[in-house]
């Protein structure tokens, strides 16, 4: 008894989970590139759907109402008619026989060119070999050995198949995989819905994942169930807490388990359970070309793997192997590791037939009638607001003239009448011109200078721009600071003596009078100064 009550202690593990409450605090960061990834593939599915469509009829052509009629079958997200005006160098509308009926749709010759490469593409030997590996390594995934059909035609864009891979492809491989079910077992005259995709022989050389073989890369020897660590990249301001990440480094240390066995045995609140649903969910991804696809066919996959909600928990927990985009109005998954930036890692010929209907979808045609048309109104737009901008700023001048030339007229009078209170006091200073530095009537009345013209009389120097060739300086006050006086004098480079500071503050408020009743030192400087040159 002691023997069998400890037995379950032993095969007990401890195992350790992190419920979703404690990652709550673990914030979603955008990844530009990976969104642009995701964008820039906006409606090339329908594109290619409608492309088929159109491919598939004798004429290479379809009247649009029969479009209209199958809008939800193509995925289109908008009117037929307004979704093939939107890629006019893909499509083309024409009226056959120039008859007045309802428009017809084609292709252009630069589609048609396109649709032949990517139809070579598909039908190289070696293109089908790797379609063919790729679906068998989906059927061994988790051991599932079979697939109904509605599933992998949900998958057929994603894994790179073409669109007829039921009549074209499965066939030319009955060692891989055939098709059983329906009525009476015989899939020719069954519906796909109730068909599957059965694995014929299991193939342990197609048995390994992706990161099995880059761990044999760098170790000679490995055994079964030793940790191998997913790679994270995270997106740039992705924040990370010390809890957070102590779990991530001990959940890396667990043993790998690949994704080609069945580990459904596994509690499925376990990290163990959780890492092996990450590795099938890696593998699944790295099967797919774009290495990308949407929300819901991983989780229409994982429903019929029976572990849909570990896919949920590993898109939540692992946001660092798998980034998840709502571009295009949809959740799309993406594997992180197999881009970089907005461009796949590793290139595929498919991919690049992919991105060329990318560029050809972008192109616009343009007549270049309409283009001229456009910008001659343009012109004549432009002339239009250069006229009334002129119109705008000659009023705007005529009015700023006119305020200009008022206040002008202002500073003018007040300048006439401070001329006719000051011109009895002035009177006695013959010869001498006074020029004001402002237009108040409470200014200084500078004389910095005087200078001798052609005609041998006396003039005032500028008090702005001093004449070199002095007779005299009138002796002026000026400041302490060593600045320029209110004459305009320099008292560093004057020769003159400075007077004591008792005296300057009578001398600076009887500058400011020029004679008078009450006549100042420094009117009797002027006059003293005047007499010498009289003299």
């Amino acid at each position: 008894m002691l023997i069998f009550s400890r037995l379950p202690k032993l095969r007990r593990p401890q195992h350790h989970h992190r419920s979703i409450v404690d990652l709550a605090g673990v914030k979603c960061v955008r990844d530009r590139g990976l969104d642009h990834a995701v964008e820039k593939e906006k409606n090339l599915k329908p594109m290619l759907n409608l492309k088929d469509l159109l491919k598939s009829e004798p004429s290479k052509s379809l009247p649009i109402s029969i479009i209209v009629d199958k809008k939800e079958t193509l995925q289109l997200p908008i009117r037929p008619i307004d979704f093939v005006r939107t890629y006019p160098s893909v499509f083309e509308e024409f009226l056959p026989g120039g008859v007045g009926i309802h428009p017809h749709v084609r292709l252009t010759p630069e589609g048609l060119a396109l649709d032949e490469e990517e139809q070579s593409i598909y039908q190289t030997q070696s293109y089908q070999k790797e379609a063919a590996d790729r679906l068998l390594k989906l059927l061994m995934l988790g051991r599932i050995n079979k697939i109904p059909l509605r599933i992998l035609d949900q998958l057929k864009w994603d894994l790179g198949l073409p669109q007829n891979f039921a009549e074209s492809l499965i066939p030319e491989f009955p060692d891989y995989f055939h098709v059983t079910g329906g009525h009476n077992n015989s899939p020719a005259k069954s519906d796909s819905n109730t068909l599957d995709l059965e694995l014929v022989c299991w193939t342990s050389e197609l048995a390994v994942s992706v990161m099995e073989k880059a761990a044999m890369k760098g170790e000679s020897e490995r055994t079964k169930g030793m940790p191998i660590s997913f790679p994270l990249q995270f997106s740039r301001g992705f924040e990370m807490d010390k809890k957070y990440k102590k779990w991530v480094d001990e959940w890396q240390k667990l043993p790998y388990l690949s994704p080609y066995e069945n580990s459904l045995h596994l509690p499925p609140n376990s990290d163990e359970s959780d890492k092996w649903a990450v590795a099938v969910l890696h593998e699944f991804l790295h099967l797919l070309v774009p290495k990308k696809t949407e929300r819901e066919n991983i989780l229409l996959f994982g429903e019929h793997l029976g572990i849909r909600s570990r896919f949920k928990r590993a898109l939540l927990h692992h946001p660092g192997i798998f980034f998840v985009s709502s571009k295009n109005k949809t959740h799309a998954v993406v594997l992180r590791e197999g881009y970089k930036r907005d461009l796949l890692v590793k290139n595929h010929p498919l991919m690049d037939i992919r991105y060329r209907y990318i560029h050809l979808m972008n192109m616009v045609k343009q007549e270049p009638k309409l283009k001229k048309q456009k910008v001659d109104n343009s012109k004549g737009e432009g002339k239009d607001e250069k006229e009334s901008g002129k119109q705008q700023g000659s009023e705007f001048d005529r009015l700023s003239d006119s305020e200009d030339n008022d206040f002008i007229n202002d500073v003018y009078d007040d300048e006439e009448e401070d001329e006719s209170e000051n011109g009895a006091r002035i009177s006695d200073c013959k010869g001498i011109s006074v020029n004001s530095r402002r237009t108040n009537k409470k200014r200084n009345f500078g004389v910095k200078g005087h200078g001798t013209n052609s005609l041998g009389e006396d003039s005032v120097v500028n008090s702005g721009r001093p004449n070199t060739k002095r007779s005299f300086e009138a002796k002026r006050p000026f400041r302490k600071n060593g600045g320029i006086n209110s004459v305009g004098r320099d008292p560093l480079n004057s020769k003159e003596k400075v007077q004591p500071n008792v005296s300057r503050r009578k001398d600076m408020d009887s500058s400011h009078e020029f004679g008078g009743k009450s006549a100042g030192r420094g009117g009797s400087d002027v006059r003293r100064s005047h007499g010498r040159i009289s003299s």
